[in-house]
């Protein structure tokens, strides 16, 4: 994975995983996305009271992107709690998979384990109506 500026990606996810409201779970979840033309708009985990309700960090960083006009992406960074860091959820998946499935995916903790992917390895058969 080249051309990507990781150590910012991770900055803007940590920065923002400290504003998560998971009072429910207790896992707060940030995550960056890089833009196609560089920009880094981050997202964290809300959850509610009735669960579906809830919005992972991952699909609230793409829906703030949307907003702002970007529909295109290069990479993501989530950072997660825990021993291992985690990876996006099926939901989060797809919804990433709808911007392209080329897109580069580092999960990490704070305490500095990490994984890298391509979305398509975390979603091979990802659906669409193309």
């Amino acid at each position: 994975m080249s051309g990507v500026d990781w150590p910012a990606l991770k900055a803007a996810a940590l920065a923002v995983q400290g504003r998560a409201y998971a009072p429910y779970s207790n896992y707060h979840v940030g995550a960056a996305l890089l833009t196609a033309d560089g920009e880094i708009i981050a997202g964290c985990n809300v959850e509610n009271a009735t669960f579906g309700a809830t919005c992972c960090a991952e699909r609230t960083a793409v829906f703030a992107a949307v907003a702002a006009g970007h529909l295109a992406f290069r990479a993501i960074a989530v950072v997660t709690n825990g021993a291992a860091p985690g990876t996006p959820c099926g939901i989060c998946r797809q919804v990433l998979a709808e911007f392209g499935r080329d897109l580069e995916v580092l999960c990490f903790t704070p305490e500095g384990a990490e994984a890298r992917y391509l979305l398509s390895e975390l979603l091979p058969h990802a659906f669409t109506l193309k």
